[in-house]
């Protein structure tokens, strides 16, 4: 009896022994699993937000653009259109100088006989006195202020047009401009989108096989309960050491009561 519990005891030490090496290792391997996933996982999250926010950074970047490209757009057309309205008004009025200047050069020049004819039947006056004469030094001074007029004209045209060559110019540099910076814009956004997109995936894809491995590791971790509950002798409280203590000695009275039992019935035999 004593060889068999002994074998018995051998068994379970040996069995209690190669589950608990395995399962420690395993609940080891599975804990480190997780702890590799649970690191990716933040490493893909910081990274993905992190993308996330300059994206949104670079898309209100591109509304601002969009917005100063719109308000350019207005103010150049309404620059264009006061420049047209200008354009026409100092073309006109310079013409109109150019024009009466010719007559006057003409009048007062060898022409002036026909050039006063011309005028007076322009204008609808009657034709002058047979003893009219050329006011000469009059005549000059209209000139000169003409003349003078006509320089303004055309300094004032000549500014008008230099003006809205400058502004169309810087408006075309401005506009190809912003058009290059709104296309890096708009692939940095596309790109940083499907990185992060990509990021997500891995963080959803690591968080499942994650979720599997922690349901393994509570299995895992159950039955290393159970096998602890099992093979690790618990220590005994003061009321079962004694009433093992009592067992023992009650044991050894019985063993000893058959022994003396036995003993006497050999002496007997003997006799």
């Amino acid at each position: 009896k004593l060889e068999s519990e002994a074998s018995s005891e051998a068994t379970e030490k040996a069995y209690c022994d190669e589950q608990m090496a395995k399962t420690e290792f395993k609940k080891d391997e599975l804990s480190d699993d997780i702890a590799k996933m649970t690191a990716k996982i933040d490493k893909a999250a910081a990274a993905s937000a992190g993308l996330k926010a300059e994206v949104q950074a670079l898309q209100a970047e591109l509304a601002a653009l969009t917005k100063a490209q719109a308000e350019m757009d207005k103010l150049r057309m309404e620059e264009h259109e006061a420049f047209t309205e200008a354009k026409a008004d100092l073309e006109l009025g310079l013409t109109g100088v150019r024009k009466a200047l010719g007559v006057l050069r003409e009048y007062y020049g060898t022409g002036g006989a026909a050039a006063a004819a011309m005028l007076q039947e322009a204008e609808g006056q009657p034709a002058a006195p047979e003893k009219h004469e050329k006011a000469a030094g009059a005549g000059t001074s209209i000139i000169g202020i003409l003349e003078v007029v006509e320089s303004d004209f055309a300094k004032n045209l000549a500014t008008e047009e230099t003006e809205e060559d400058d502004a169309q110019s810087q408006y075309d540099t401005m506009t190809q401009q912003n058009k290059v910076t709104k296309t890096l814009k708009e692939q940095d956004v596309k790109y940083k989108t499907q990185e992060f997109t990509g990021l997500d995936k891995t963080v959803a894809d690591y968080s499942g096989e994650r979720e599997t491995t922690n349901a393994e590791l509570s299995a895992v971790l159950e039955y290393y309960a159970k096998i602890k509950e099992r093979c690790i002798a618990k220590p005994e409280t003061y009321e079962e050491r004694k009433k093992r203590r009592e067992a023992e000695i009650a044991g050894l009275k019985e063993a000893l009561t058959v022994l003396n039992d036995e003993t006497a019935l050999v002496q007997r035999k003997r006799r």
